[in-house]
Formats: C-alpha cells, sequence, structure tokens
C-alpha cells in the first residue's frame, strides 16, 4: 500500500514549517519548551537576511522569559480592545476590522474546504490563520498557493510584521523582522509560480 499523500521537497516542507512557527507566536506567547527550541537553534550564517533574523529571534529567545513575553503579546498582539499591532487583513487593506478583505477571504477558503475552528474567536483574516492556510496548501501541494499568497498576503502581510518589527520588546521585534524577510521570500517564490500559471479559485 502507498502513501497517498505526496512526498513533499525539503524547501517546501521547511516552508509550511516556518509559516505554522509564524502563526504559533502570532496566536499565543511560547511555552519554555519552544523559546528554549528557539534559543538554541543553529543558524548558517549564509549572509542572507533571513539568516540575520534567525539569528536575532534566537538571541532574543536566550533573553528572554516565559511571563515577561506572555504579558508582551498581550499588549502588542491583543489588547484589551486592541493590540499595538493588529493582525488582520481587514485592518490593513481596509481600515476596519471585519471589512471586504474577509468577505473576499471567506469565499476563497469556502471554495477550498477550510472550516473556522470552534475554539477560536479570532475572525479568519487574522495574520495566524492566514499563515496556517498556507502551511495546509504546501503540505498539500496545492498549486493554489501562489494565489492564496498574492491575494490574501501579499498585499499585507509585510507591512504588518514591519509594525511589529518596530516595538519595543525584543523577541517580538526579531518575530517581526523574520516574518517580513520570510513574506519578502515567498513573494519571490510564488509571484514566478503565479507568473506562469494563473491558478484562481473557483467554484465547482
Amino acid at each position: 500500500m502507498t502513501d497517498a499523500l505526496p512526498t513533499l521537497k525539503e524547501a517546501d516542507a521547511l516552508r509550511a514549517d516556518i509559516y505554522r512557527l509564524l502563526a504559533t507566536l502570532l496566536r499565543q506567547a511560547p511555552d519554555a519548551e519552544l523559546l528554549n527550541w528557539l534559543a538554541e537553534l543553529d543558524i548558517e550564517q549564509d549572509g542572507s537576511r533571513l539568516a540575520e533574523c534567525w539569528h536575532a529571534l534566537a538571541a532574543a529567545a536566550k533573553n528572554t522569559d516565559v511571563e515577561g513575553l506572555q504579558r508582551a503579546h498581550f499588549r502588542l498582539l491583543v489588547g484589551v480592545i486592541q493590540g499595538e499591532v493588529v493582525p488582520y487583513a481587514s485592518w490593513y487593506r481596509n481600515g476596519e476590522l471585519m471589512e471586504a478583505a474577509l468577505v473576499a477571504l471567506r469565499q476563497d477558503l469556502k471554495v477550498l474546504g477550510f472550516v473556522r475552528s470552534e475554539h477560536t474567536r479570532d475572525p479568519e483574516d487574522h495574520l495566524a490563520a492566514l499563515c496556517e492556510v498556507m502551511a495546509m496548501l504546501i503540505d498539500s501541494a496545492s498549486h493554489e498557493q501562489a494565489y492564496f499568497f498574492s491575494q490574501h498576503l501579499a498585499p499585507w502581510a509585510a507591512s504588518c510584521f514591519a509594525d511589529l518589527g518596530q516595538v519595543d520588546t525584543a523577541f517580538y521585534a526579531a518575530l517581526g523582522q523574520l516574518g517580513g524577510a520570510f513574506m519578502e521570500s515567498e513573494e519571490a517564490r510564488l509571484s514566478v509560480d503565479a507568473g506562469h500559471t494563473q491558478v484562481r479559485i473557483v467554484e465547482p
């Protein structure tokens, strides 16, 4: 009996893992296990911006603590009403929450067969949720990766990460810088695919 799931290339498996890590760190502060794992990352110094950002995140993880990051995460990304950074597509694209960007996203998610988890209160256009969708599209070797990224991440995610990169907490500033560098690399990679195959998500 053969495995029905497509075998991911190493580079694509790494991309999916990075999307999942970004999603996890955007949704909640890291626990001690994740923080220790980040602090002990062995990063190849190849001179790239991504490598520098990974190094900065690892260094920040070594010089912080779980309790401090829990407070910082709430202040920066959640807030009593909203955090210092508001990680929603509608906020960045339309200037308000629950706007047109969310409506368009929900239409595409419906076609793709994604359903909002009953365990989350966040609207689907939260940056963490979009990173999770990208990870699942990569895992399934979906040809709709480029379209989904171009429609729902490329117009705003780098700006959101750039804002996070300016905050006063070293760990979250490093996360923002890493996320921005990763979005740049993804846009370069996926724009090539989009240029060759104009895939659109359509109703069956």
